[in-house]
């Protein structure tokens, strides 16, 4: 069972002024396809403290995945990208184009997205839209290849080939 843990990045969600429905919507589908979800937290669209909270949570090893939800747009203060891509050790590019591409289908307005995926350590982060409908449409398309490469990840398979 991986370990998940969710940071909700929003600012009115952080002081109150909204309710977190995005973060519910992970914590669902997380917990229904087999995960344990271990935290979930909001936080405003603060570059260093998201980037402290997914450092710590990487560092201790205390979840194998980190989702975050909200920052990933054009907004004055969306920098959950930027907050990921700095402290992560490699780029996981395929998660997010994968996403978008999917979107797409959908809504032309994906193409905004600026989502961003990587790996601190042994935690895979990946950004998530904002809205609900966006989190759980990416969110279902990519679980089934997350699994596997989670498990990769982790060293629980070491392979790919069929």
């Amino acid at each position: 069972m991986f370990k998940v843990c969710i940071i909700t990045v929003s600012d009115k969600g952080s002081k109150g002024e909204r309710e977190d429905k995005s973060g519910e919507v992970i914590r669902t589908l997380m917990e229904d396809a087999g995960y344990q979800v271990i935290t979930k937290v909001i936080l405003p669209d603060e570059v260093k403290l998201l980037e402290e909270q997914m450092i710590e949570w990487a560092d201790n090893s205390t979840c194998d995945l980190i989702l975050t939800t909200g920052g990933t747009g054009f907004s004055p203060r969306d920098f959950t990208p930027e907050a990921t891509k700095a402290v992560i050790d490699r780029e996981v590019p395929g998660i997010p184009e994968a996403m978008r591409a999917y979107s797409l289908t959908i809504t032309k307005k994906a193409m905004l997205s600026r989502a961003a995926a990587g790996i601190r350590k042994q935690t895979l982060i990946i950004n998530l839209p904002g809205s609900p409908k966006a989190v759980k449409e990416t969110l279902e398309y990519i679980l089934q290849p997350l699994y596997h490469g989670l498990e990769i990840m982790t060293g629980k398979t070491g392979e790919c080939a069929r």
